[in-house]
């Protein structure tokens, strides 16, 4: 199996994941700058690793409607369909970028360290919870006993 691509889209900045080979871990990748590039960007990302699928964070509002932000994500969504070989799915990512500042803290990171790397920490935990679904999905082979 090829890996997954895992995007926390920001006006200000693009983090992304990528899974294991096995689809079973997410690992932070790199953060984009959100600019007329940035699709460019996740073209090549999407070609040098051989990525199957892409998956973009919606950040839906805590009623689980859909606000400005989650808005501006979809919108990003539909430009990579339309730029990238492979398929493009949603994922609702309801505070991760929250969880992500706390991760960071909690290892002791400051603010201004972080900056760098929480959104590829969001990307990371938006990526890890499509990844844990997809495999809670699919059940289990048995091994002969």
């Amino acid at each position: 199996m090829n890996p997954i691509l895992g995007i926390d889209f920001g006006r200000a900045r693009i983090g992304v994941a990528i899974s294991d080979e096995l689809r079973l871990l997410a690992h932070p990748l790199e953060t984009i700058p959100a600019n007329k590039d940035a699709g460019k960007r996740i073209a090549e990302i999407i070609r040098e690793r051989k990525i199957d699928k892409v998956v973009v964070g919606i950040p839906r509002q805590m009623s689980g409607e859909i606000g400005v932000a989650a808005n501006e994500a979809l919108e990003f969504a539909a430009k990579l369909r339309a730029l990238l070989p492979c398929p493009v799915e949603t994922w609702d990512e309801r505070l991760t970028t929250v969880a992500a500042n706390r991760a960071l803290r909690d290892a002791g990171k400051k603010t201004r360290q972080t900056r760098k790397f929480v959104d590829q920490v969001a990307a990371q935990m938006i990526l890890q919870g499509y990844l844990d679904r997809e495999s809670a999905a699919t059940p289990a082979k048995e091994i002969p006993g």
